[in-house]
């Protein structure tokens, strides 16, 4: 199997101002439909043209990291007092939260007022109101802190409190991430590859995301990586772009998983580990992923990199189908069963999506 090449980021990244996050989904090349060795999967060849057979065509690559609209405050900070406000919004005691954030907030404490613009704009502790969040993200972020400025950017961009507000937005997005915040340089990063908002600029978005991806953001990780497979605004290493996504695949980002899985198994820029790529595989489409659910049952269908069993791998097969990731080849496979495997099969793919 060989990792086919990614679509372009720009391609990629051109609806980035929704505030909905987009749902990435990365393919690893399905085995070839004509018959196997027994115990191996077929070979599939490299996707080089648009043109390629279509069983050697893989699903095109697309991690679509957007713009988050809210942001949950930091627990670390040198006030006690705003500590006993951030435990009593783990714990899920808002209006608790809300009252301690409240008396600390008139006192003069931005990283209270930050917690209360949270409250605010997601309706916890008290009634939702866009426009009394956005009076005291604004209050916080004038007095200096760096989440207060990412998460009015977001409102800004969103235009809720507000009208829409995207130079506003860039500006606070720019003074967050000089101090730090690495969501707010990861959101930059994406404007200046996006180059509707900002100008294009590759090599400012690549700096952005190393920032990000430094502190240790996953998303801005994965998207690292995906420059580096490229050349994106970076020099092309594989071996950079799998070890972010290896980090990334550790935070459970999904769609690092099942690129990271790709890399493993085909051993690209890392040495090939099959058994490692398919519980990396595993853990992807245990994780709801069409794309690792699909591979996986190839996987575990023909015993490449794990032992044969067909009952695990046409019931994720029947999984992926559902979510219109089947391949035509395992239906006409899954057909051949006997009665007594389909059932087992179908029992469990009942009993997982019982249990979703």
């Amino acid at each position: 199997m060989k990792l086919p090449p990614p679509v372009t980021l720009t391609a990629i990244l051109a609806p980035l101002l929704l505030t909905a996050p987009a749902v990435a989904q990365i393919s690893l090349t399905p085995p070839a439909a004509s018959a196997p060795a027994k115990g191996k999967a077929p070979p599939v060849a490299k996707k080089k043209e648009a043109k390629a057979a279509p069983n050697k065509a893989a699903p095109k690559a697309s991690p679509s990291p957007s713009l988050q609209p809210t942001v949950i405050p930091a627990p670390q900070t040198e006030n006690s007092n705003v500590d006993v406000v951030f435990g009593a919004y783990q714990r899920g005691e808002y209006k608790t939260a809300f009252d301690l954030a409240t008396v600390r907030a008139k006192a003069g404490d931005p990283k209270a007022m930050t917690m209360l613009g949270e409250l605010c704009s997601s309706g916890l502790g008290t009634a939702r109101d866009y426009a009394k969040a956005d009076e005291w993200y604004k209050r916080a972020s004038d007095a200096g802190d760096r989440e207060a400025m990412f998460a009015l950017a977001m409102m800004r961009i969103a235009g809720r409190g507000g009208p829409v507000d995207k130079d506003g937005a860039v500006k606070l997005l720019a003074s967050a991430a000089k101090l730090g915040e690495p969501k707010a340089a990861y959101n930059l990063a994406l404007l200046y590859l996006d180059g509707q908002t900002l100008p294009q600029d590759v090599k400012r978005s690549a700096e952005l995301l190393r920032q990000a991806a430094e502190a240790g953001l996953p998303d801005a990780q994965y998207a690292l990586a995906t420059f580096y497979k490229e050349g994106t605004g970076v020099e092309k290493d594989m071996g950079k772009a799998v070890r972010l996504l290896k980090a990334a695949a550790l935070a459970y980002n999904v769609d690092a998983e099942v690129e990271y899985a790709i890399a493993l198994f085909n051993g690209t820029g890392t040495p090939q580990n099959k058994p490692a790529a398919v519980e990396v595989l595993r853990r992807a489409a245990r994780q709801n992923s069409p794309i690792a659910q699909s591979r996986l049952a190839w996987l575990l269908i023909y015993g490449d990199g794990t032992p044969v069993d067909k009952i695990e791998g046409f019931k994720w097969h029947l999984i992926a189908r559902n979510a219109g990731k089947g391949e035509p080849e395992l239906d006409k496979q899954y057909s051949e069963l006997s009665a007594d495997d389909q059932a087992k099969v179908e029992a469990a793919v009942k009993k997982w999506l019982g249990a979703k």
